[in-house]
């Protein structure tokens, strides 16, 4: 397995670098295609086995990233685009499938929307995003969360 983030709270591992790509409509693809790339632009390239370990807690959490998952990116609205980035920034990339995964599976991390910020945001950090913007989607997708993610906890 390769470590790909550890602090005191969180260690992120894959049992492989993860592979993504961003796809793009082609002329000859159907209207129904291209409206499913434009919703979902991202996929993962090969199955990615994940441990995360919740050292707060003292629990680890194995799933797998099937291949061909596909993502939206990091839902970050246009308003804020020049301060944080838009969604195909590629620092984004790995960071938003596996926090997109866990949003989609709340049961891989049993229920716990914070841990999957924290996942989040380990992520941004292995990928140099800069603090502030790191600071900036922590709380609004933790506040988000909170309001519409209909996490159970």
């Amino acid at each position: 397995m390769i470590i790909w983030y550890e602090d005191k709270k969180i260690k992120i591992e894959f049992d492989k670098i993860p592979k993504t790509t961003m796809l793009f409509p082609l002329p000859d693809m159907t209207k129904q295609e291209k409206n499913d790339i434009k919703d979902n632009p991202f996929v993962n390239l090969e199955n990615l086995s994940v441990i995360i370990e919740d050292k707060r807690k003292y629990k680890k959490y194995s799933f797998v990233i099937e291949e061909g998952y596909r993502w939206d990116g990091a839902t970050i609205p246009r308003l804020f685009w020049r301060l944080i980035g838009s969604k195909t920034e590629p620092e984004f990339q790995v960071a938003s499938m596996l926090h997109d995964k866990l949003c989609e599976n709340h049961s891989f991390i049993n229920n716990d929307r914070y841990l999957s910020t924290l996942v989040l945001i380990g992520c941004m950090k292995c990928a140099d995003v800069c603090p502030l913007k790191r600071w900036l989607v922590k709380h609004s997708v933790d506040n988000y969360q909170k309001i519409m993610g209909h996490w159970n906890l």
